[in-house]
C-alpha cells in the first residue's frame, strides 16, 4: 500500500461540516469557517468557485492551501508526486468524467486487481460531485482531495493517450484493414466519422502527435500488445497501448499500406514515406519497420514542413537560445568570405536548424545560396533547396559536384556521411566557397578523428575549417511549476559538482503543472561548445598531436565546454542538473 500522506485516516463518504472551527497551532497555515463563510458570500455574487475565492483569500501557496483546507475538512490530502506512483484507473472512473467532474480514480495497490480504490477530487465543496461518486462508484472507496492545478496537470499529461485511445474497442477480434484506403484529410470530424477501429487508432496517434508537438512516433509491438509512445521535446513518452498481438499486427500493416511497402514482408527492414492533409497544410511522415521477436516495430518522422517554414521566418541564433558568446562568434563564422563551418551532434540535437538560423541571417539577396538536403525541413526564401533522392541517383556527393557549377557563393552540404562528400566539401571550401555542414560527432574533437577516417588529408582539412560547433537540445524548465531546489550530496556527486562550486549556483526544480503537461519541462534550447581553429590548433592537427594536448590548446584559445555551458544554464535557472546530466556527459 502507497503511504499517500501523513494522514492515513479512514474518510467517510460525506460532506464534511465545511464550518467547523480550526484551532490556531502557531506557525501553521489553517483556514477558519469564517473564511469559509466569507468566500461562499463572495463566490456567490461574483458566480464563481467557493474553492478559487478561498485560496484568493487564503494568499498560500499550492502546497500549503491544500494542507489547510485538507485539516480544515477532514480529507486526507495526496501530492502530485504520489498522483504519477499509482495505477490510474481510467476503467472505473472514465476520462472523460474525469474531465467533466475534475476527479480521478486509482487503484490503491498496484499488486491486487482487488483493492480498493482511491478518489482524488479538488472541490469539497461541489456536494454534486459526491453525490455523483456516490450514485456511480460501486466498488468501496476512500476520499482523497488534491489541488486543481495538480489533476489538470495529471489529465494534460494523459489527454494524448485517451484521445488516441478513445472510440477504439481494444478487445475487439482481428479486424482486416482495406489496402485501398488512403488518409486524405486529418480531422476530428474525420476521425470521429471512422468505422474501423484501427484505422481510428492509427488516425487518432497522428493527430495527436502533431497537437503536442511530438518528432517522432513509436509503435512497439510486444507480448501483451501495441505500445504508443511520442517523442516530445527530445525524450519518449508513453501516450497508450492495445491489446492483443493480432490487432498491432494490423496496426502495423495499416501503416506499411500508408507507407506503400510491402506487408507480406515481416523479416527484413523497411523504409518508407506517406502524406496526409491537416488543416489545411501536407505534413510528412518518414516510415522505419523493424522486425522484433513479436512481430515489427515502426518509428515514424514527423515533417511538418509548413509549420517548419513558418517557424523559420523568424529563425535566429538568438530565437534557439544560444549565449550570446557563442552566437558572437558562430555569426562571425557564418560571415567570412570561404571556409568551411561545420555543426555536429547526435541525431535530434538540432544541427540542421542551427545552420538554418545561420543562412537566415546571412541572406541579404546578394549571395547565391544553395543548399543539399535529406530532407528538406525548412523552405528558405531565396534560397534553392536540393532535396537527396537516391532512388534516382541524386546523392550528396553528386548533387554537390552539379552545385559547384551552379556558381553558388554559400553551400549548405545536410550531411557528409562519406568520403566522397567530405573530399568535394572541402575542396569547395578550399576554392572560395563558404560551405555549411554537419557531421555525426560526439564533441568538437571528435569531428577531427571522422575527417581522418575518412580519408581527408589533414593539411587540406585544417586550411578549410574555420569552426566546429557541437551541441546538444536540453529541456527547459517549465517557469509556471519552477521552485527553487537544494540538490543532496549523491545528486551533486553524480554530477561531478563539489560544494565550493554549489554554493555559487542556484538550482530550480518544476514538479509538473497542466502547462507543461506534468512534466516541468516546456520547450528546449541549445547549449554548445565551439572550437575556432588558430595556427597552433591547425599545426597540431597536421601533426596528429593527441586529443590530451588539443583539448588543452582549445581550453587555452577560450573554448567553453558544453558541460560548462550546460551547468551555467542550472545556475541560471534555465534548466535543472536531472536535465543536464540527461544529455551531456558528466566530465
Amino acid at each position: 500500500m502507497i503511504d499517500l500522506s501523513k494522514n492515513s485516516q479512514e474518510v467517510e463518504q460525506t460532506q464534511p461540516d465545511s464550518d467547523l472551527d480550526i484551532i490556531d497551532q502557531g506557525v501553521k497555515a489553517t483556514i477558519r469557517a469564517d473564511q469559509i463563510r466569507q468566500a461562499k458570500s463572495v463566490a456567490i455574487s461574483q458566480q464563481r468557485r467557493i474553492l478559487d475565492i478561498l485560496e484568493e483569500f487564503s494568499g498560500y501557496n499550492q502546497e500549503v492551501f491544500l494542507e489547510a483546507l485538507s485539516d480544515a475538512l477532514h480529507f486526507p490530502s495526496i501530492s502530485m508526486k504520489a498522483l504519477h506512483v499509482l495505477p490510474v484507473a481510467f476503467d472505473v472512473l472514465s476520462f472523460q468524467n474525469a474531465q467533466k467532474r475534475e476527479c480521478l480514480a486509482f487503484y490503491a495497490d498496484e499488486d491486487s486487481a482487488m483493492a480498493d480504490l482511491i478518489i482524488v477530487f479538488a472541490d469539497p465543496f461541489n456536494e454534486g460531485l459526491q453525490e455523483w461518486v456516490i450514485e456511480n462508484i460501486r466498488q468501496p472507496y476512500t476520499l482523497y482531495l488534491a489541488h486543481h492545478k495538480d489533476i489538470a496537470a495529471f489529465i494534460a499529461k494523459h489527454e494524448e493517450t485517451m484521445r488516441a485511445m478513445d472510440g477504439l474497442n481494444a478487445g475487439a477480434s482481428s479486424i482486416g484493414v482495406d489496402s485501398d484506403e488512403v488518409v486524405a484529410d486529418l480531422s476530428l470530424k474525420s476521425i470521429n466519422e471512422d468505422t474501423n477501429p484501427i484505422i481510428k487508432l492509427i488516425n487518432s496517434t497522428l493527430y495527436d502527435a502533431l497537437k503536442v508537438g511530438a518528432s517522432d512516433i513509436h509503435l512497439e509491438c510486444s507480448n501483451a500488445g501495441l505500445a504508443i509512445k511520442y517523442r516530445i521535446d527530445g525524450v519518449i513518452a508513453s501516450v497508450g497501448g492495445m491489446q492483443g498481438l493480432e490487432n498491432a499486427d494490423q496496426a502495423i500493416s495499416r501503416i506499411k499500406v500508408m507507407a506503400q511497402l510491402d506487408i507480406a514482408e515481416r523479416r527484413t527492414p523497411q523504409d518508407g514515406r506517406f502524406k496526409v492533409m491537416v488543416q489545411g497544410r501536407d505534413v510528412d511522415f518518414r516510415v522505419s519497420i523493424m522486425p522484433s521477436v513479436f512481430g515489427e516495430d515502426a518509428v515514424l518522422r514527423v515533417l511538418d514542413r509548413k509549420a517548419l517554414s513558418e517557424e523559420a521566418q523568424g529563425l535566429s541564433l538568438h530565437t534557439l537560445g544560444f549565449d550570446e558568446k557563442i552566437i558572437l562568434q558562430f555569426r562571425r563564422l557564418a560571415t567570412e568570405p570561404y571556409g568551411m563551418v561545420l555543426v555536429t551532434g547526435p541525431t535530434g540535437s538540432g544541427k540542421t536548424t542551427s545552420l538554418y538560423a545561420a543562412i537566415s541571417e546571412v541572406n541579404t539577396g546578394h549571395d547565391k545560396i544553395i543548399t543539399i538536403e535529406d530532407p528538406v525541413e525548412y523552405q528558405l526564401p531565396g534560397v534553392l533547396q536540393i532535396p537527396v533522392n537516391e532512388k534516382k541517383g541524386l546523392t550528396f556527393a553528386r548533387g554537390l559536384r552539379s552545385i559547384l557549377r551552379h556558381d553558388p557563393d554559400k553551400i549548405m552540404v545536410g550531411e557528409i556521411r562519406d568520403s566522397e562528400t567530405a573530399q568535394i566539401a572541402v575542396q569547395a571550401a578550399l576554392t572560395g566557397h563558404l560551405v555549411f555542414t554537419t557531421v555525426h560527432a560526439n564533441n568538437v574533437l571528435d569531428v577531427i578523428g571522422r575527417f581522418m577516417h575518412m580519408g581527408v588529408d589533414p593539411y587540406n582539412f585544417v586550411s578549410a575549417m574555420n569552426g566546429i560547433m557541437a551541441q546538444r537540445l536540453i529541456r527547459a524548465i517549465c517557469v509556471h511549476c519552477a521552485e527553487d531546489f537544494e540538490p543532496d550530496a549523491h545528486l551533486l556527486e553524480i554530477s561531478a559538482i563539489t560544494p565550493l562550486m554549489a554554493s555559487g549556483m542556484k538550482f530550480k526544480y518544476a514538479k509538473g503543472c497542466g502547462h507543461c503537461r506534468g512534466t516541468g519541462y516546456r520547450g528546449r534550447k541549445a547549449v554548445a561548445e565551439l572550437l575556432i581553429l588558430n595556427d597552433e590548433i591547425r599545426e597540431m592537427i597536421v601533426a596528429r598531436e593527441p586529443i590530451r594536448k588539443l583539448k588543452e590548446a582549445a581550453r587555452r584559445s577560450g573554448m567553453r565546454t558544453m558541460r560548462e555551458a550546460a551547468l551555467e544554464a542550472v545556475s541560471n535557472g534555465i534548466t535543472t542538473l536531472q536535465e543536464i546530466n540527461r544529455v551531456t556527459f558528466v566530465n
